[in-house]
C-alpha cells in the first residue's frame, strides 16, 4: 500500500489551522484522471462544500490535456462529488453548521492507484496567528542553523 502525493496545498496550512483530516475518494471523468497523471492539477482555492447529504470538491482546477478527447467539452473547474460514509458525512455536517469550521482540500494523492482527496476540518487563522506561526518558523530555522555551526 503505497501512498504518493500529487500535489499539496500550502496555502491552506498558512490561512488555517487544522483540527482533523478526512480522506475520500472523487468521482472523476477520464480526462480529469490522465489530467491528473501528468500533473495539470491544482488546489489553491479548493473547498468542500456538503449538499443534500452529500459532499462536493469546489474550486479545484482540473486544466485538460490537449488530446483529453475530440467528443467533449471539458471544464477544469467542474464540481466534483466525494465519495463518503454517511456516518462520517453527518458527523461533518454537525461540525461545520453548529461550530462553523470549514472543510478545506489539502492534498490528492494516489491510494491503491486510486486517487483521493484530502481534506481538512480547520478554522480560519486571524492576522496575529499567521505572523506567531511566521516567527515560530524562522526561529526552527535559526536554531538549525546555530546547531549546524556548533
Amino acid at each position: 500500500m503505497t501512498d504518493s502525493t500529487i500535489i499539496s496545498n500550502r496555502k491552506a496550512f498558512h490561512d488555517y489551522s487544522i483540527e482533523e483530516r478526512f480522506e475520500a475518494g472523487l468521482v472523476l471523468l477520464g480526462w480529469e484522471v490522465k489530467a491528473i497523471r501528468a500533473g495539470r492539477v491544482q488546489l489553491r482555492d479548493a473547498y468542500v462544500v456538503l449538499r443534500h447529504g452529500e459532499a462536493f470538491l469546489l474550486g479545484g482546477l482540473i486544466t485538460p490535456l490537449p488530446s483529453a478527447s475530440t467528443h467533449i467539452e471539458p471544464d477544469p473547474r467542474r464540481t466534483r462529488k466525494l465519495l463518503l460514509h454517511r456516518k462520517e458525512l453527518r458527523r461533518l455536517l454537525g461540525m461545520v453548521e453548529r461550530r462553523g469550521y470549514t472543510l478545506v482540500a489539502l492534498d490528492l494523492h494516489y491510494s491503491e492507484q486510486r486517487v483521493k482527496l484530502s481534506f481538512g476540518l480547520a478554522k480560519g487563522k486571524k492576522l496575529y496567528d499567521k505572523r506567531q506561526a511566521t516567527k515560530e518558523r524562522d526561529w526552527m530555522r535559526q536554531k538549525a542553523r546555530l546547531q549546524r555551526q556548533a
